[in-house]
């Protein structure tokens, strides 16, 4: 599974704690980590929740990555922003428990999580404890067991609706402020990560014109 970490302006000092406690836990299980910035408070290339949300698109979308971490201060901001896509489902995760059930019941692709409230002493052990279970085993599976199979059903109805509810993502990019977009793909290792990942033709083009 390739995974892409992104972090927005209010809390891109704490990019490299994310980073490690997300590579510390995820490499062993043989997964890829992706870090899309910012890569701290100095990082030129600004991004903010907004951005956090169409950069998540991009990558889920195109199948440059398969899942996504994010956050803000809050969390609040970066979920609401996801959610605003096609193709991806974020749940809002504070602690181990949320990371668990958000995994199988709901069987998403994202997670964005509050890195100023609450972010002090364990900070760090909570991202780990965070990451392990979100990541353990297969999800989807259902929890409790008495509800598996109405969660399943209900995540398969939630992908049809979206289906309706959402035009695609290259309608979306082309209506969005041109330089809204440039600069949600103007991080330093963009163009590295994105292109050597990118499965779908039509929206690397696209992206390809868009940061030169």
């Amino acid at each position: 599974m390739k995974i892409a970490l992104i972090n927005e302006n209010s809390q891109s000092s704490k990019n490299e704690i994310i980073y490690s406690a997300l590579k510390k836990v995820v490499e062993p299980m043989g997964h890829e980590v992706f870090n899309y910035g910012m890569y701290g408070a100095e990082d030129p290339n600004s991004l903010t929740y907004v951005q956090n949300g169409i950069l998540a698109a991009i990558l889920l979308n195109s199948g440059a990555a398969d899942y996504v971490i994010t956050g803000c201060g809050t969390g609040e901001g970066a979920m609401l922003a996801c959610n605003s896509f096609p193709g991806v489902i974020c749940g809002y995760v504070v602690d181990p428990s949320d990371a668990y059930m958000f995994a199988q019941i709901n069987d998403g692709n994202a997670i964005a999580m509050p890195f100023a409230k609450g972010f002090g002493w364990g900070a760090e052990l909570n991202l780990q404890y965070v990451f392990e279970r979100l990541f353990e085993g297969e999800s989807g599976k259902g929890y409790p067991k008495d509800r598996v199979v109405p969660e399943q059903r209900n995540k398969k109805i939630l992908d049809e609706v979206k289906k309706i509810t959402y035009v695609d993502i290259l309608t979306i990019l082309k209506k969005l402020d041109q330089e809204l977009l440039k600069g949600a793909v103007s991080g330093e290792k963009f163009k590295e990560y994105f292109f050597e990942n990118c499965k779908d033709k039509e929206i690397g083009d696209f992206i390809r014109e868009i940061v030169g």
